[in-house]
């Protein structure tokens, strides 16, 4: 009797032992924990992990398959199938709740394109994204995988906003107008993942307020729960409200320009807010992390600030600064043999902190760009230039950014002619 006590007790104590050590495997957990992505471009979906007591997050990477992470606990990488980590210019992740941490993924082209080229040669149609949380108090970090499953970019993807673009719908780099005068129609350009319910407003910044920091210019969906409707607010224009069809395209028409203020002279941005919206794809259990109250909405989730669209009214020294940025050489349709070296040079203005040279291909297609400091007013283009295109034209221009990386100013677009080598 007394040894089947002691097989029983040694039974239990196997079991709680085991037991404690799978919940302790199990601490952090992620939701969702599976998303459809998009395999043909770029994919946002903001999760959330928990509960964290003593872990700080760390870095999060991509890859084609998962190894034990022994010692640690979880699952991560295996290195040999890595196609990429978070890019620090995407990161907009931070704690938020009881323990809990969002994490905005942006999954890049680069990283779909290399998980659809495995796939091509027999490797599964899924992928991983991991995140390591490093244990402060001495313990084993921890690897949190969350599954990406190769889709379309439709209806069964997170709804997410994967680039916007506003304009006046003139080609000019910054609209000058004279007091009193009416604006011309705005719109907005946006591409997207999924479907559902874009909702938001229009909104003006007039000279003398306080110019918005970088996370008012996120989406409400990109900002933990506790931080949604903490953003500087303005002038409401206007307000709207659309279905986006799983197309990925829409283009938005903006406020009435009517309503847009020009009596007063000075530099106005006018501002896209788009709120968080139901999404049965994309949203997050707060609960099942351990983290919050339960379903949390992240429907218009997007990895970037939406820059502001800005005016002038008058004629001060901002629109003599503004009008100053203009590009130098190389000319219209100027001529570029392959085998020699170019410069590009342009004019300087006060308020820019830094410029950017952007070279692309008649078709839209980056080919080159590189971040020039203030003082500098030319740029010394690469030999390996030339080679990376196999057309025969290309057009270039230069774009004004202020400290924090908003576009203040661009040029208009110069074409390049490229003749072969003689």
């Amino acid at each position: 009797m007394k040894s089947l006590l002691i097989i029983l007790l040694i039974l239990f104590l196997l079991t709680v032992n085991w037991s404690s050590s799978t919940a302790q495997r199990q601490a952090i957990r992620a939701s969702p924990n599976g998303v459809n992505v998009n395999a043909h471009g770029a994919t946002v979906v903001l999760v959330t992990f928990g509960p964290l007591t003593t872990q700080v997050p760390a870095e999060g990477c991509w890859c084609g398959e998962l190894i034990p992470a022994t010692p640690d606990f979880g699952s991560k990488c295996n290195l040999a199938t890595l196609f990429g980590c978070l890019p620090a210019r995407f990161d907009f992740s931070t704690r938020s709740g009881r323990g809990g941490f969002t994490d905005v993924m942006t999954i890049p082209n680069s990283v779909t394109r290399r998980a659809y080229q495995a796939a091509q040669v027999g490797a599964t149609s899924s992928f991983f994204y991991v995140r390591r949380f490093i244990n402060s108090g001495g313990g084993r970090d921890e690897y949190v995988p969350v599954t990406c499953r190769m889709g379309s970019g439709g209806a069964r993807s997170p709804f997410a906003l994967t680039d916007v673009k506003l304009s006046f719908g003139i080609d000019k780099p910054v609209l000058i107008v004279n007091p009193g005068a009416k604006l011309p129609a705005i719109e907005a350009e946006i591409a997207y993942n999924g479907t559902g319910r874009l909702k938001g407003r229009w909104e003006v910044v007039k000279p003398g307020e306080e110019l918005p920091a970088e996370r008012d210019l996120l989406t409400e969906a990109t900002l933990p729960l506790e931080e949604r409707g903490t953003q500087r607010r303005y002038t409401q224009i206007s307000t709207f409200n659309h279905f986006l069809p799983p197309n990925g395209k829409f283009i938005m028409p903006g406020p009435d320009a009517s309503y847009l203020p020009t009596t007063v002279a000075g530099h106005y941005l006018v501002l896209l807010r788009i709120e968080a919206t139901d999404d049965k794809e994309g949203d997050a259990n707060l609960a099942a992390v351990g983290v919050g109250p339960g379903i949390v909405h992240n429907g218009a989730v997007a990895g970037f600030p939406i820059p502001p669209l800005r005016y002038l009214v008058g004629g001060g020294p901002d629109a003599q600064l503004t009008s100053e940025l203009a590009l130098m050489l190389p000319e219209e349709n100027g001529v570029w043999s392959r085998g020699k070296a170019v410069d590009f040079s342009w004019t300087e203005i006060k308020v820019a902190a830094f410029y950017r040279l952007e070279v692309e291909d008649l078709h839209g297609r980056a080919i080159f760009s590189a971040l020039v400091l203030p003082g500098v007013r030319t740029y010394h283009a690469p030999h390996w230039l030339l080679k990376a295109v196999s057309a025969g034209n290309l057009r270039w221009r230069v774009v004004a950014l202020d400290q924090s990386g908003i576009l203040v100013i661009h040029t208009p677009w110069r074409s390049l002619q490229l003749k072969p080598a003689t």
